[in-house]
């Protein structure tokens, strides 16, 4: 058994690591960076070291540093979590040149399911059904036309070492190719520093189903079912759940099937997830693996009840899988939903803030990963994800009613969160009924509801209170007899007052922050691109610039027609809630 483990990543998937390692009398060395010297993992971890400033690139995606905590903890293996480096195999190699255990596939199994196209060519010849689409990175505007001619649109455009919904671009007509390639290369070069991308036929309305595998050094492979992750913004899911509401036995077995063919033909080990679409006339294609353990594991460990954390340790020191495919049984059904500090009121905006107010839910069935706390500040600079709420419950309708009742009870004060997105899209007749949601997700009658329901002001839903507090902003009282929690509040300042104003001016649309002409920023983050000059002649909703903010683009448009002028960004610099971009002047 391993004496250290050092993990390299942050938050609650680091926590949740280092909860395993700790039931195995392992040793959990954290790492962090100054943005996140008073995060909870810091505190968690039985020791922790810094690996530089707040940016990921200065800290968390430093491999060099980290090897070299990893030598002066005396850790003996490095565990990446998902995210940051646990998909990279120069990484994975480095771990193992400096004589460390890497808690993870093998490195040639990242490196070629990294590769999206060279996965996609290795899946075909192992008899894996694929996507329609192109085997070799696309070049040029001109050959993706012709692929529109060829394979009909509407089409995907994916980066070629892209995952977690990054670097995906849908085209549904000729005009659309030339900005979505672009696009499709920047995000490519921006999260996974690879601008090659490639072409998938768009399959309208499909289910996203993965299966869970598990693989040892001793050629056991079995996968532990599928998880139904159709739910999803911008391509990044938001709720899972297993089993899939659309799977009966035979189908999954099939698609299981594939999932264990797919991990057996790149020499897989330790724990993955094969991901493919499911269409409405049942086809299944293989769309990508994941080299790591999800985000949404949870779900899967609910109802088969494996730890599979401790699963890629013990694979990691050679031990067989603790269980043959036949001894895996599913009981119940589990959901997921992914508590992030967004605003679906306002397109999903991120929503960094001080935490101000925090308590979990509990009670039978239900389950919380989190990172954070009440003070703790959720930055701009990472993923949006504030927390994961996981129910189990007998059946679907039970686990979806336990989900509801748990969000009631989750009490997030400070960054606007995903709680009331969540409560008005389990209660909406498409989730009661299985079916997709298509078209629902990021509808204006699901935003409106969410905002109702607490996702742009996080008030509580009726029924619920606040914790019993006894600070300034909540007391409690009794009158003839029963007990009320009252909110104390003092007025606010004038300067507050008009700086909360120009903010909301700001987050809600484009004009009032600098004067009726200003387009301003909906959020703080840096400046990925920039669409015009001054001078140019826009029309209402041209893209003027993209701002990335927790992980996300997010197009900032003209309000106006007119002509831009004093344009004051420049791309990789950073900008502020409300800071003005440029002015349109009204011809």
């Amino acid at each position: 058994m391993f004496e250290k483990v050092l993990v390299a990543n942050r938050g609650e998937i680091a926590i949740r690591v280092f909860r395993t390692l700790r039931e195995l009398g392992i040793g959990a060395v954290g790492v962090y960076s100054e943005g996140d010297r008073a995060a909870l993992h810091v505190e968690y971890a039985d020791e922790a070291f810094l690996l530089g400033p707040t940016p990921a690139a200065e800290s968390y995606l430093a491999a060099d540093r980290i090897l070299d905590v990893a030598q002066r903890a005396g850790a003996q293996a490095v565990h990446p979590g998902y995210g940051f480096l646990a998909e990279n195999a120069a990484f994975a190699y480095a771990v193992e040149d400096a004589g460390l255990v890497w808690i993870g596939p093998p490195p040639a199994a990242i490196e070629l399911m990294g590769n999206k196209t060279a996965a996609r060519n290795a899946m075909q010849e192992a008899g894996v059904p694929i996507i329609p689409g192109t085997t070799d990175p696309v070049g040029s505007v001109e050959e993706l036309l012709a692929l529109g001619d060829e394979l009909g649109f509407p089409l995907l455009i994916k980066a070629a070492a892209g995952g977690g919904g990054k670097g995906m671009e849908e085209v549904h007509d000729p005009a659309e190719v030339e900005q979505a390639f672009e696009r499709a290369q920047r995000q490519g070069q921006s999260y996974f520093a690879n601008p090659d991308v490639y072409v998938e036929k768009l399959i309208v309305d499909p289910r996203h189903v993965e299966v869970q595998v598990l693989a040892d050094s001793h050629g056991n492979v079995v996968h532990l079912g599928e998880r139904d992750c159709t739910i999803q913004r911008r391509h990044q899911k938001l709720i899972e759940e297993t089993p899939s509401p659309a799977v009966d036995d035979e189908l999954r077995q099939r698609i299981g099937a594939i999932g264990v063919e797919a991990a057996r033909a790149c020499g897989y080990r330790s724990a993955g997830t094969v991901e493919g679409l499911l269409t409405r006339d049942g086809d299944y294609f293989f769309m990508e693996m994941n080299t790591r353990i999800q985000v949404e594991h949870t779900v899967t460990e609910m109802v088969t009840g494996l730890d599979l954390v401790r699963e890629q340790i013990l694979v990691a020191l050679g031990e067989p899988l603790s269980v043959g495919q036949e001894e895996i049984e599913l009981r119940g059904h589990a959901i997921e939903c992914r508590i992030n500090a967004e605003d679906a009121a306002r397109g999903f905006l991120p929503t960094p803030a001080a935490v101000t107010g925090y308590r979990e839910p509990a009670g039978p069935g239900v389950r919380v990963d989190s990172g954070v706390a009440a003070g703790y500040e959720v930055s701009g600079a990472y993923d949006p994800m504030v927390a994961k709420l996981i129910v189990h419950g007998v059946d679907r309708e039970h686990a979806r009613q336990r989900m509801l009742r748990a969000l009631d009870e989750f009490w997030i004060e400070g960054p606007t969160t995903l709680i009331g997105f969540h409560k008005a899209l389990l209660s909406h007749p498409c989730f009661v009924a299985g079916e997709t949601c298509h078209g629902v997700v990021e509808s204006e009658e699901l935003a409106a509801r969410a905002a109702e329901l607490g996702g742009a002001s996080n008030s509580l839903s009726p029924g619920t209170t606040a914790p019993v507090r006894t600070t300034e902003r909540v007391r409690t009282v009794e009158v003839d007899g029963r007990r009320f929690e009252v909110r104390l509040s003092e007025p606010e300042p004038e300067w507050r007052a008009l700086a909360r104003r120009r903010q909301e001016r700001a987050q809600h649309g484009g004009a009032g922050a600098g004067g009726s002409d200003a387009v301003v920023s909906p959020m703080q983050g840096t400046v990925l691109s920039v669409a015009v000059s001054d001078g140019d002649e826009v029309e209402p909703g041209r893209v003027i610039c993209v701002v990335e903010a927790m992980k996300m683009e997010n197009e900032v448009h003209a309000h106006r027609a007119g002509t831009v002028r004093s344009l004051s960004v420049e791309v990789g610099r950073p900008i502020t809630t409300g800071q003005v971009i440029c002015t349109i002047a009204a011809d």
